[in-house]
């Protein structure tokens, strides 16, 4: 089979799964592949794009070269993956348009500085325009770039996608943020904020889908998903509130996205699991990464699972992990498992461990 074929059966396949269709098989993808730069820090060595005052065309051959040793990769090794060109960004991204300063660490991403330490200075805040914002500006100009060379249909990935909250928690001082939350002015302050920052990457995610429709909304763990699907969001500081809380200054912006793309994805780097049953209240709720938490992932299909339990897409997950929950799936669980990156040999070894051992 072309590489071409190989592609659009991957795409086929994915598709199924997310639109619950019949059941074939749980998905296996590789994301990075060996000998690929870290996003870290890395960016082929020249640092962070969204920072630079560098021509981003010098980050171009970068994302080429990543694209296509995945597509040669995925040559070699029959995943169920699609290769993406990397639109990679650290999370300072939507702070920084507001006016937070940013600071750049060795081997990691940028980290954005607390801009305000009030509700008054909060308050004081307006939305930014998208396009006088140079750190969102710049995912825009390089995947221009890189289409240009690569062609227009070429799937590309989506720089981060913060929710408003989580922005809001990066603007403002978060010991007083979340002091400010306990008090009726103060929480007032508090949504202010998050919708101004919610307006703001709705403005960017409405503008990426209108100019590049051919990429896949999942910012995390950044694996192909139809174009068609609505975004995905990080909802990180969800683990840090309770559930009262979580459902006062959290829900509803996620509610009204999902509600305004006609579905969202999630990615939660924290341990939530008290919150999984509010998860549930979001209308077209369709796919959900995270970390492991202190329970592990199993907590994820006994809270989450069911008749509407989203697609549990995964990364990192030790292959005895991996293989304990796939025997143990219920019948509606569809996962989408990426693999960490290694050889031609490595990898080929593990997937076909997997499948030999596993539904």
């Amino acid at each position: 089979m072309s590489i071409e074929g190989r592609i659009e059966k991957n795409k086929r396949f994915l598709r199924n799964i997310y639109s619950g269709g019949a059941f074939e098989r749980h998905a296996l993808v590789v994301g990075s592949v060996s000998g690929e730069t870290p996003n870290f820090g890395g960016f082929g060595g020249l640092g962070d794009y969204t920072l630079s005052a560098r021509p981003v065309s010098d980050w171009v051959p970068w994302a080429r070269d990543v694209y296509q040793r995945r597509v040669e990769f995925l040559g070699k090794v029959e995943h169920d993956g699609v290769p993406l060109v990397p639109m990679v960004t650290g999370t300072h991204i939507y702070a920084a348009a507001f006016g937070c300063g940013v600071e750049e660490v060795k081997d990691s991403n940028p980290m954005a500085r607390y801009l305000v330490h009030n509700a008054e200075e909060a308050d004081k805040l307006q939305i930014p325009d998208l396009w006088s914002s140079p750190t969102l500006v710049r995912p825009f100009e390089l995947a221009r770039a890189v289409l240009d060379e690569l062609g227009p249909e070429t799937p590309i990935s989506v720089p981060d996608m913060q929710s408003g909250f989580d922005i809001a928690c990066q603007i403002w001082e978060k010991a007083d943020l979340f002091c400010a939350m306990m008090d009726e002015a103060g929480a007032a302050s508090v949504k202010r904020l998050t919708a101004k920052c919610s307006t703001l990457l709705t403005s960017v995610i409405k503008a990426w889908r209108q100019e590049f429709p051919s990429s896949s909304p999942n910012h995390c763990p950044g694996d192909w998903c139809p174009p068609e699907l609505g975004p995905w969001v990080s909802n990180d500081e969800c683990g840090s509130l309770n559930t009262a809380m979580f459902e006062e200054f959290c829900l509803p912006e996620l509610i009204e996205m999902s509600r305004d793309f006609n579905g969202i994805g999630m990615h939660c780097c924290a341990d939530a699991e008290h919150q999984f049953e509010s998860f549930k209240r979001i209308p077209k709720f369709y796919a959900f990464n995270r970390v492991q938490a202190r329970r592990g992932y199993g907590p994820t299909v006994e809270m989450i699972g069911g008749s509407t339990c989203p697609v549990l897409a995964l990364a990192g997950v030790p292959e005895d992990e991996m293989v304990r929950l796939l025997r143990a799936a219920p019948a509606k669980v569809r996962y989408i498992f990426t693999l960490a990156g290694g050889t031609v040999d490595e990898v080929q070894r593990q997937i076909e461990r997997m499948r030999a051992n596993t539904p």
